[in-house]
């Protein structure tokens, strides 16, 4: 088989994990497919060949952005703090339009959904970036279907991620429809990832977004509701573990967190469950239990009312390993990815 041509936009400041990410995911499959199979041609222009500097003050060799003409299977635009004075390139933003036109399928990281929409293909596709940025990319783009939540979205033949670490589940995404899912995992146990996320996945859980608060009392409390999930956790418990009074818990946890302890408490309990859907086999019932729902009817209703989807569809649309690491179903996995 022909390799797979692969063209990455550099530019001055550009992230360097941005690139390094999903070149390493292509590199990496390249040594695992025999020559039969075909693999990726990997290429990095820029308007300042031969050397471009990153952020974090590496230096990545490119060619000139005239070798990349041609047809191009994969055209990748990396995002980073250079990406200001990107779009004010006009000739950079020109140069990537055409190139598309050239281009099976062109994927972004990060910031470089902006170059994207700058050259004008997003225009009534939906797409994502890095979730601080979403916002902005709405107002500047209207026509653009911004959407803040997964971390990548596949619309046609435009592929955008969230940012940094989320450009290598979208570059394992594209190996997987090149090669199939068992391939595709194959290359994320190579490069140790704990499991191949798929797109549908926040860009970021209720335990991350739930900051431990400032006032040690009321982060002690969080800190044991995470180790202790399975239990009733009601108010005056958790008071207890803080030395506070319940009245006066509650007022200080609503004053530090943002939310009452009963609704924190329900948000750790979908994000425990959301995880062991993704990575278990334990039925539901199960679920409910490690999570400390007391009945699954109790669970059912609360995991619908957070998520949109029952728990079991939920396992459907974003599982694709088994506890042992073996593929559940590669024709779901495949599907979940696009």
């Amino acid at each position: 088989m022909m390799q797979r041509r692969v063209v990455v936009v550099v530019y001055s400041d550009v992230q360097a994990l941005d690139v390094s990410g999903p070149i390493e995911v292509f590199d990496t499959a390249n040594r695992l497919l025999s020559e039969r199979d075909g693999g990726y041609r990997i290429e990095c222009v820029s308007a300042e060949a031969p050397w471009v500097r990153t952020t974090a003050g590496m230096m990545i060799q490119a060619a000139p952005m005239a070798t990349g003409e041609g047809p191009i299977d994969t055209l990748l635009v990396p995002g980073g703090w250079g990406l200001k004075k990107a779009l004010a390139d006009r000739a950079l933003v020109s140069w990537i339009g055409q190139a598309a036109g050239r281009s099976l399928r062109v994927a972004s990281v990060c910031g470089g959904a902006f170059l994207l929409a700058e050259a004008g293909l997003l225009g009534g596709r939906r797409a994502t970036t890095h979730w601080a940025y979403c916002e902005e990319m709405a107002r500047r783009y209207p026509d653009v279907r911004v959407d803040p939540g997964p971390i990548f979205v596949w619309d046609g033949p435009y592929v955008t991620s969230a940012g940094v670490s989320t450009g290598i589940d979208m570059t394992l995404a594209l190996v997987e429809a090149d090669h199939g899912a068992a391939f595709a995992l194959e290359v994320a146990r190579y490069l140790v990832l704990f499991f191949k996320r798929h797109g549908g996945q926040a860009q970021f859980s209720a335990i991350l977004d739930a900051q431990l608060a400032d006032h040690l009392p009321i982060r002690t409390a969080q800190e044991w509701i995470l180790d202790n999930l399975e239990r009733p956790l009601c108010v005056t418990e958790l008071a207890q573990r803080a030395n506070m009074s319940p009245r006066n818990f509650a007022r200080v946890f609503r004053a530090e967190v943002g939310t009452t302890p009963g609704q924190y408490v329900v948000q750790l309990r979908i994000a425990r469950a959301r995880k062991l859907l993704e990575t278990t086999d334990l039925p539901i019932s199960q679920v409910a239990r490690r999570c400390g729902f007391p009945a699954v009817e109790t669970f059912l209703r609360a995991f619908g009312r957070a998520v949109g989807l029952t728990p079991g569809e939920y396992r459907q649309r974003f599982q694709a390993l088994s506890p042992s690491g073996v593929l559940i179903n590669p024709d779901r996995a495949e599907a979940s990815s696009v």
